[in-house]
């Protein structure tokens, strides 16, 4: 699908972007190279190929996954103007 000069200063308007005709124009090739490299992308047969989470097969390092923080509900709570079971008590909002 190739975008016309039309269609970039739409965009642009929609975007409320101010953008010269020398500019649109630089902007219509990219856009449209970027959607050419797209479709050539979708014409590629992945069928049976597995999706992977890291392209050269990495994984991440992970922490152990543990508890490092104390408790620390009731120092914050004793700032609650209003509070109940251990939760702040806001006024209504919307009726």
């Amino acid at each position: 699908m190739a975008l016309t000069l039309d269609d970039v200063t739409r965009i642009a308007h929609l975007a409320r972007i101010e953008i010269s005709a020398a500019e649109a124009a630089g902007t219509l090739a990219q856009l449209n190279d970027i959607f050419g490299m797209i479709e050539r992308l979708s014409r590629v047969d992945t069928s049976g190929i597995e999706p992977m989470s890291h392209p050269l097969g990495g994984t991440q390092r992970l922490r152990e996954d543990r508890v490092t923080e104390t408790d620390m509900r009731e120092p914050n709570m004793r700032n609650a103007p209003e509070k109940q079971d251990g939760l702040f008590l806001v006024p209504r909002v919307i009726e």
